[in-house]
This record gives C-alpha cells, sequence and structure tokens, in this order.
C-alpha cells in the first residue's frame, strides 16, 4: 500500500515517518513515564509497531545511534519486504566527537546522518551565521555514501544554512500546535519550514501526546509544503494505525473517516 511520499535527494520517501522516542523511553513527560516505557518496550513489540508503519508505506524511520533501531529495521524488512530508511542522528560536542559516530551511523547501514540537536545547536553560532566544523561533517557523510541532515530545535539553524550555502539536504525540526519545546512562536517556525526550499522533517507534532492526533497532524500536514515530512511515535500498534489512518485522510482532503473514537460515560449525551 502506497503513502503520500516526498523525496530527499534520490531517495523516496514517505511523508510520515516512524519516531523512536516512545520505543526507548524518551517520554517528555516524566521519569516515570519514560521508566515504564523502557521496562514495556522490547525489540518485539517495536518491530510489530513498524510493520504496521511499513504495511501502510511508510518506509522511514528516525532514530539515535542504536543497534536496536538496526536490528528492527532489519526484521522489519524481512517481515514484510519493506526497506525502511533510516535518518540517524549520531552526537557528541564538537566535531571530533561527532566523526566517530558518523562512520558508525555507515557501518549500521543508515541512508541519512542527521547529526544530533545536541551537537547542532552546540556548535550554531547564529550572530556568526555560521555552525563550527559542519563542513567536514557534512564531508564526512558524503564520503561514506550518506545523505547529510541536521536535527536542531533552533529555527535559525535552517537560515544559517541556506544562507552559507551549507551541504544539508534536509533538516529535523520541533512543530506542533502549542508550540511544545519550540524556540519561537509556531507561526515563526511555520515561515522558515516554508521559507526553504529543503525538507523538513517535523518532529513532535503531538507534544509528546499532549495533543489529540487528529489536531495535531492536522495543524502540522496543513501548515508546511508538500515536500515536508511528519514524524510520529507511537506505543501500540493501535496507535499507528490510527495516526496513519488520520494522515492519510488529512493529506487526501477528505474529512476524517469513521473511526472509533475514546468513549466514556460523560459523552453519552453524544451517542
Amino acid at each position: 500500500m502506497r503513502f503520500p511520499s516526498t523525496s530527499i535527494e534520490h531517495l523516496e520517501i514517505s511523508r510520515m515517518m516512524v519516531g523512536t522516542n516512545w520505543f526507548l523511553g524518551y517520554s517528555h513527560q516524566s521519569a516515570a513515564k519514560s521508566r515504564w516505557i523502557k521496562e514495556y518496550m522490547d525489540l518485539d513489540r517495536i518491530v510489530e509497531i513498524m510493520c504496521v508503519f511499513a504495511r501502510e508505506g511508510i518506509n522511514a524511520v528516525m532514530g539515535p545511534l542504536n543497534p536496536a533501531v538496526q536490528e528492527a529495521i532489519h526484521r522489519v524488512e524481512v517481515e514484510t519486504g519493506v526497506h525502511m530508511i533510516w535518518a540517524c542522528t549520531p552526537s557528541g560536542e564538537g566535531i571530533d566527537d561527532l566523526l566517530p559516530g558518523i562512520e558508525q551511523t555507515a557501518e549500521l547501514g543508515a541512508e541519512i546522518c542527521m547529526p544530533h540537536q545536541h551537537w547542532t545547536d552546540g556548535n550554531l553560532v547564529a550572530n556568526e551565521k555560521r555552525i563550527i566544523g559542519l563542513e567536514r561533517a557534512t564531508e564526512r557523510i558524503r564520503e561514506l555514501g550518506m545523505i547529510p541532515g541536521l536535527s536542531t530545535h533552533r529555527p535559525e539553524t535552517v537560515r544559517v544554512c541556506d544562507t552559507a550555502g551549507y551541504d544539508v539536504a534536509t533538516y529535523i525540526q520541533i512543530y506542533n500546535p502549542i508550540g511544545f519545546l519550540c524556540q519561537v512562536e509556531t507561526d515563526w517556525i511555520a515561515k522558515v519550514i516554508n521559507g526553504t526550499d529543503k525538507p523538513i522533517m517535523c518532529i513532535k507534532p503531538l507534544a509528546a501526546g499532549r495533543v489529540l492526533p487528529t489536531t495535531g497532524l492536522s495543524f502540522v500536514y496543513h501548515s508546511v509544503k508538500p515536500t515536508d515530512i511528519v514524524c510520529i511515535g507511537t506505543v501500540s500498534t493501535y496507535e499507528a494505525e490510527d495516526d496513519i489512518r488520520i494522515a492519510r485522510d488529512i493529506l487526501a482532503r477528505q474529512p476524517q473517516s469513521d473511526r472509533e473514537l475514546d468513549f466514556s460515560r460523560s459523552k453519552l449525551g453524544l451517542v
């Protein structure tokens, strides 16, 4: 089954991709919630959820430099025949810390290498319109046969890279309707996203579970470019199926299909 797609250089990539925070225990809610995720999730559950995405035509996953992500990608391909493109986010303090992670990213088979926000934003010198060490990073990424991108929480990064002409093919940017973890107001984020011709991977569209899927996905998809991508994390196959169905309706510009809604006694008068 196909899902609406875009491209990042030579790669055709679905306009939804699998996020991994809810696989690896980064809840952005509480230490207790993160602990529960780490205890609940295992490789089998991760693969089961990713297979739902793969069978629905979603062919990409974003995640850190983690052997479990690599193994999940391999098992999904075996079970579904779908190769999941991996946008991997190695990190470090300076460029010398980052380079070994770039090399390991290539060894693990990632096609897109996007230095993590910690490295990117830590080395961004916005007033000087430069990122310390970025030329060395992107050169090494290209040498190893990967596409260079950048993960960032700062919209200035996009403007700096585009203006300076850095070899960056795509960006990760936080974007959701309540501005959760956004560095500036959401209308400014939208302006930056729409002001670059590079595809943007929009993360935290549901504000780490604080926004309903219909609300968050509608907001993001309706205010970004047709070439941009939404990255979403789920903790169950049910959530994956529901989010994919909602996204399909939004991208097709159709009314929401008849899907089961959350029910409680307070809604008896609506039935």
